[in-house]
């Protein structure tokens, strides 16, 4: 039987020890490098869009495990779809426009609250009072309008009832004169929205009331999709300060939303992210000022549901290491325990050659000995001795491969050993017996013939 080399047994040894380097490295590799997200937002050019491009600008510089890629959509509601979908596993909703139902929170980007401003000298202190009354629309979208609408319909008050009008920021003080108040929707500690209202407020020639919504908490339960929101004393500046005290309004929010199906760790992660690179997103947009984490006291019970990623943030419950890669590590230790279990077992295998092949030469030598014992002839002897020396020959490849140790060396040579004294002893029994053979054998030649004859005569 031909035995493989020893060289073999290290090219198999060292295609495993490869092997076994590609697959760290890749694991190493998958591992360190930056995990790319897609982001859905809608509305081009909105801060949102700013926000983002700001966010993956930064996350790049800070060399962060995860990245992020912006994918931009016309309206919120194609956003919406793209996270229903699955094309996203990130995006920026606007819950009132369309909320996806595997949506959950990630981070409150900021909240927008619908302000009324009235002349005082209208005399407008509630929204019941807008009855009848002319409200102009600043730069309201439909979204916005149907909040409105929504507010007013729990005061009983429809378009019927109230006479709307549209204008922009830079038209409204220009029509103080011909409206009663007028209504837009911004964050309530934004300086657009403070400007808008101080010259507002100069063209009607007078104070402004800040109309307050007292319904809101009541709204924001019935639709989730609102929320309350808290203007806080002097958010719009001004001298006296407007409001004068905290009041009370509803509002939308724009949302982070990820993907129910989007695992945990990288939520987290984009998370903790977000609110730690705020000062570099700051220096792009002052949107990110208005970052605010979602209420983690009813995570699961809320209305509009926080992602588990984010909660783990929030909560400072952020998986550990061993946490997101024990599983991987195990199963390397497992696959490095087969790797060691495959080597072990041609190890084996070798092993179990090499004593194979060393019994074929011992139970041949054996063959060759107990055949010595008995041969007749100087040809048989020959023969053997032919054989023994492919044998020897053949011990000494096994010696030169490696294939042999000490003990293994010393059965050999005993056996060979043995072998040529016996055939050598045979050799001796044969050359002394011939003479005697030969001596017992009768001389029939003419001589004995011519004796015989001289008799006879």
């Amino acid at each position: 039987m031909k035995l493989p080399s020893r060289e073999i047994l290290i090219a198999m040894f060292l295609l495993l020890l490869v092997a076994g380097s590609v697959i760290g490295f890749g694991v190493y590799r998958y591992v360190t490098k930056p995990t790319q997200f897609m982001v859905a937002v809608g509305d081009h050019g909105s801060n949102e869009q700013v926000l983002i491009d700001a966010f993956a600008g930064a996350l790049r510089d800070s060399k962060s495990s995860i990245t992020i890629q912006p994918v931009f959509y016309e309206d919120m509601s194609q956003v919406a779809d793209a996270l229903r979908k699955g094309t996203a596993p990130f995006a920026v909703i606007r819950p009132d426009i369309e909320l996806p139902e595997n949506g959950l929170t990630v981070a409150i980007l900021r909240e927008e609250a619908l302000i009324i401003v009235s002349p005082a000298s209208r005399k407008i202190s509630d929204v019941a009072d807008l009855n009848g009354k002319r409200v102009a629309l600043v730069d309201m979208r439909p979204a916005d309008k149907s909040l409105l609408l929504r507010v007013l319909s729990s005061y009983d008050l429809t378009e019927k009832e109230v006479k709307f009008s549209t204008t922009t920021a830079a038209q409204a003080p220009g029509i103080a004169k011909q409206t009663d108040a007028i209504a837009f929707v911004a964050a309530p500690v934004s300086s657009e929205a403070g400007q808008l209202i101080r010259s507002y407020a100069r063209a009607a020639g007078g104070e402004v009331n800040i109309v307050p919504i007292d319904e809101a908490e009541a709204l924001s339960l019935r639709f989730p999709v609102f929320t309350e929101i808290k203007i806080p004393a002097g958010a719009f500046g001004g001298r006296p300060k407007k409001p004068a005290e905290e009041l009370t309004t509803i509002g939308v929010s724009y949302r982070l939303m990820a993907s129910a199906r989007t695992d945990r760790g990288p939520v987290s992660e984009v998370t903790a992210n977000l609110f730690r690179l705020r000062s570099r997103i700051s220096s792009a947009t002052a949107t990110i000022n208005l970052l605010k984490p979602p209420d983690t006291d009813s995570a699961t019970s809320a209305a509009l549901p926080v992602h588990p990623g984010a909660v783990d943030y929030l909560n400072r419950e952020q998986l550990t290491f061993m946490d997101r890669w024990g599983d991987w590590l195990w199963l390397g230790l497992f696959a490095g325990g087969g790797f060691t279990s495959v080597f072990a077992w041609i190890s084996q295998l070798f092993a179990r050659q090499k004593r194979e092949a060393v019994d074929e030469v011992l139970e041949e030598l054996s063959a060759l000995l107990a055949r010595a014992r008995k041969t007749e002839t100087h040809e048989e002897l020959a023969e053997l001795t032919l054989k023994l020396d492919d044998v020897v020959r053949q011990a000494i490849r096994f010696t030169r491969r490696g294939l042999t140790d000490t003990r293994v060396m010393s059965a050999l040579m005993l056996a060979i050993d043995s072998t040529r004294s016996a055939i050598a002893d045979r050799r001796r029994v044969i050359d002394d017996a011939e003479p005697r053979t030969q001596s017992m054998q009768p001389d029939d030649g003419p001589a004995h013939f011519a004796s015989r004859s001289g008799g006879a005569a």
